[in-house]
């Protein structure tokens, strides 16, 4: 099904107010969907694509379980192409959308995240703005398109699948936050990685 309009500008709000808003998602249902998370944050910009992904990646009781990190691989390489080739929507496969996890499992990661989450927030502020500012949220998504297509090998390689989730949640930041620091650290921790991938897997 077609998203919202896939413009790369910043959502806005901090992530502490942005864990609030996803928590609500689902919350009548016994499981959440991914289409329901995405929905909770909007689907203007590619940052939630990029957040919900690196957390889901980075997050314990989830991103431990075989075959996530692929599964948010698939989700940034969807919508990485699309706004790469110019698409005003960005399209997700049903099957992808209908994904679920347990609300009980959901809800215990949201509040795990709410600590770190306050922690961050006072860190992100607009600076470096040139490295998030069109056109440069190109490069941003090409580099967050090479993380998710080295993401599936990243599985039997201990650690760099967080590396990875770490890396597309600071893409995410940086683009929410107008923060080119978040997307400088960002570029570092992909290259850093993807040496740490290479390496393993040789």
């Amino acid at each position: 099904m077609a998203g919202e309009a896939a413009e790369p500008e910043p959502t806005g709000g901090d992530l502490s107010r942005l864990l609030a808003r996803v928590q609500q998602a689902g919350r009548h249902a016994e499981s959440v969907s991914l289409e329901a998370i995405l929905d909770s944050l909007g689907r203007r910009s590619f940052a939630p694509f990029l957040l919900v992904a690196g957390l889901v990646t980075l997050a314990p009781l989830i991103g431990d379980i075989p075959g996530v990190p692929t599964l948010m691989a698939m989700l940034v390489v969807l919508a990485a192409v699309q706004l790469l080739a110019g698409r005003e929507h960005i399209w997700l496969p049903s099957w992808l959308l209908r994904r679920r996890v347990s609300r009980a499992r959901f809800v215990a990661v949201v509040r795990w995240m709410e600590r770190p989450a306050r922690w961050v927030d006072r860190l992100l502020k607009p600076r470096l703005t040139l490295l998030i500012r069109r056109p440069a949220h190109l490069p941003v998504a090409l580099t967050s398109l090479l993380i998710a297509l080295a993401m599936p090998p990243m599985e039997v390689v201990p650690f760099t699948a967080n590396g990875a989730g770490l890396a597309l949640t600071l893409f995410a930041l940086a683009l929410l936050a107008h923060d080119g620091l978040m997307a400088l650290l960002g570029y570092v921790l992909t290259f850093g990685t993807l040496a740490l991938v290479i390496v393993g897997l040789a």
